[in-house]
Parts: C-alpha cells; structure tokens; sequence
C-alpha cells in the first residue's frame, strides 16, 4: 500500500504513527484519514502493542483538511463523507484500547489541532502552535472543537474559535489543551519515558481504565459512580488485579499476565 501514513516500532510494546506527507503539512486528506483509521485498528488489536504515538513529519504536526481537496469536492454528500470520516478517526483514538500520544511540533490546526486533542495525552516542543483558524476562510471549525472544548474551558475555546488566531505551546499547556512542552532537543526523549512507564503497567487494566474515563465524562454525577463501582468490580476480578495488590503487600514487582 503506498500510504503516507506510516510505522516505527520504536521498541516491542511501543509504536510511532508518522503522518509522512511533509509537502502538505501532513494534511488530513481522504487517503491519509482512511489509511491513518486502518493503522490505528490494526496497532488496537496488536497484542504486544500497548501504547501509540502519533506524530507528524517535516516542518509540523499537521495543518488540518487538505484545502486543495475539499475546494475540490462540490458535492453535499462528499463534504459529509471527509467530514464523518475524520470523526471516526477521532472516535477510533478515544474508544480504542490503547493510550494514545500526540507528540507535536510545528503546527497543529484545524484537524491537525482536533487531532492532537483527541489523544489521551500530549506533549509539544515549546515553539509549537495550536489553532482552530476555520474562521479566517468562512469555514467554522465545528468538529474539531468536539475534541478541543473536551479538554479545555469554554472562554479559552471561543476565543480560538472566534478569532482563529493560534496559540503557543505554554499557554496550551496552561489551559489543559497540551500535557506539557520540551525544547526539540528534549521532546523525543520526555515522551519515550512517559510511553514505557504507560507500557510498564497492565494492559488489561489500561484498557479497562481508559474505556471507563470517557464514559464516565459523559454521565451525571450518580451515574457515573454507579458506572465506575461496576468497572472497577470487572477489574478486581481480573488476574492482574490480584497480582498487583500481591506484590504490593509483598514489596515486589508485579508479573503481569493482562488476564
């Protein structure tokens, strides 16, 4: 497959998606949303794979739709179907399995904005830019601010999407868009730690983990603790449960089975 989307195993447990269209700024065109979507699944059903990295290549991270693509496509039904294909892209992100970082450098707009806050964490060099500039082409950036206005407040939000103007990697971090920013030197070094640490701890309970977080975001209060009470009930009944609070109590490292 000649795709622009491609796979570094950066060890056994960890692996790198490379969004490789560097003479686009990594755009998310039909082609690199379908191929980035069956990346995505194959590496969630990839057992030895406990976490994921995206990340783009070139100059940035990536500038969002492929302008040249969608001027291009006219048609009601052909604007829906990049539109609805970009959201399950995000959606893959959010319900798969396993955690996913974005490691972000250059710019990240639009799309490419909606996409590193769709992963469950992310860390950018310091001069990074983030923007939702949909505005400044008659082109409100509706679904990315699903992902954006889910991790950072509503005031922040507008101002982005009202003005179109980006913002700097420290303020991102400041407002929750971002986990945290490194010098280009430090980036690919902080998020390979943060990544083995993630990948150090049972895959199982990850899963478990992750998939009860946004649910529980989208409940009321009560729900939600009846929700979580049942979770965590499935999760002690797993192997790894037992195992974790055996080695606990007996001040050794647990042997994860992720049963």
């Amino acid at each position: 497959m000649n795709s622009n989307i491609k796979i570094i195993k950066l060890n056994s447990e960890i692996s790198s998606i490379i969004l490789n269209e560097p003479k686009t700024y990594n755009s998310l065109s039909f082609k690199n949303l379908n191929d980035l979507l069956k990346v995505l699944k194959k590496l969630d059903t990839d057992n030895k794979v406990k976490v994921i990295i995206i990340e783009g290549a070139g100059k940035g991270f990536s500038a969002g739709h492929n302008l040249k693509e969608v001027r291009g496509l006219k048609k009601r039904d052909k604007y829906q179907r990049l539109f609805n294909l970009c959201s399950k892209v995000m959606l893959q992100i959010v319900e798969g399995r396993k955690p996913v970082i974005a490691k972000v450098h250059g710019a990240a707009f639009a799309a490419g904005c909606q996409l590193a806050a769709s992963c469950d964490l992310a860390y950018s060099t310091k001069d990074a830019l983030f923007a939702t500039p949909g505005v400044n082409i008659g082109l409100f950036c509706s679904t990315p601010m699903v992902a954006v206005s889910r991790k950072i407040n509503r005031k922040p939000m507008m101002k982005m999407l009202l003005t179109g103007e980006p913002i700097k990697a420290n303020y991102a971090k400041e407002i929750g868009l971002i986990n945290d920013c490194f010098s280009k030197k430090k980036l690919n070094k902080e998020v390979l730690s943060i990544a083995k640490k993630i990948a150090s701890k049972s895959n199982l309970t990850i899963k478990i983990g992750k998939q009860t977080f946004y649910k529980q975001l989208e409940m009321s209060l009560r729900k939600a603790y009846a929700h979580t009470s049942k979770m965590m009930t499935v999760n002690m009944m797993a192997m790894d449960a037992k195992e974790g609070i055996s080695a606990f109590l007996e001040k050794r490292k647990p042997v994860w089975k992720n049963k």
